[in-house]
């Protein structure tokens, strides 16, 4: 199989409708492996009735083993984190499936080709972030300089930090944040979520400690309904991820409404990926 070192662009902005119906039921080709990935990933084409996207598939046989997360969960987990993303009505989740492929079953992701000069993160010489940005905290820069790591005081980034204080994001590097050329934001990379521990990991800490938007409080009352054992997304949940999982997932959105505020680091785990990007 050949491994391009670089994958060529291709753009789906906005995801086309459909797309997930195509991810499942289209002839998956693989054109090459994406390298920086930590597990197996591979680019791919995908076509059905007519239509053909790019997608990235991560086969279950190429998931490398994690001392905390159980032995080939990963790719239910990313698609976990499509079903809430959905539910949220945010669509901050590229279209993603459970499907068999070339090498087994695996997750399947609709390709979404980031903007290259989108400023979402940077390293800033001053103590305090200049308006329009949040501090995440201080970065050894090099042996004689420390900078002030910062992200975009972003209304996308900000729904995102809800999404991944829902989900136990555990890996929110700067890498997985993909805006787009019509002003959309998708995060992408979503196999070590879920997890019934705290585990929530992160370069989205601007907001930590502040209040919750309104638009936050209501779109995480209607996850807490949509999660009941006889709500919709709970029952596609129980096939994804583990029971205690599931009970950990409405506790924390329960624990969210009740603080109305953004999760703060519990001290408990590192609170920022290595390395951030």
């Amino acid at each position: 199989m050949s491994a391009p070192e670089r994958i060529p662009p291709r753009s789906v902005t906005p995801p086309a409708a459909g797309s997930a119906e195509l991810l499942a039921d289209g002839e998956l080709t693989v054109r090459g492996r994406i390298r920086e990935a930590s597990n197996a990933a591979l680019f791919c084409t995908i076509a059905y009735d007519g239509q053909e996207a790019a997608c990235v598939y991560k086969p279950v046989a190429g998931e490398r083993p994690l001392w905390d997360f159980p032995d080939g969960t990963l790719a239910a987990r990313e698609v976990a984190a499509y079903e809430v993303s959905e539910a949220t009505g945010w669509g901050l989740v590229p279209p993603t499936v459970l499907r068999d492929g070339p090498y087994g079953e695996g997750m399947c992701q609709l390709w979404i080709e980031a903007t290259p000069d989108a400023e979402l993160l940077a390293l800033v010489d001053t103590e305090e972030p200049e308006a329009g940005w949040k501090a995440i905290g201080f970065a050894q820069v090099d042996e004689d300089r420390t900078a002030l790591l910062v992200h975009a005081d972003d209304e996308r980034l900000r729904r995102l930090a809800v999404l991944d204080a829902v989900i136990n994001n555990a890996d929110r590097k700067g890498g997985h944040l993909l805006p787009t050329t019509d002003g959309r934001l998708y995060g992408i990379d979503h196999g070590v979520t879920f997890n019934a521990e705290n585990k929530l990991r992160t370069l989205l800490w601007g907001w930590a400690g502040e209040p919750l938007t309104a638009e936050a409080v209501d779109v995480l009352g209607g996850l807490r309904d949509a999660l009941d054992d006889d709500g919709a997304l709970g029952g596609r949940l129980t096939r994804l991820i583990t029971t205690a999982e599931l009970a950990a997932t409405r506790a924390r959105v329960d624990a969210l409404l009740v603080s109305g505020k953004h999760p703060e680091p519990s001290g408990e785990w590192p609170a920022i990926p290595w390395p951030p990007v």
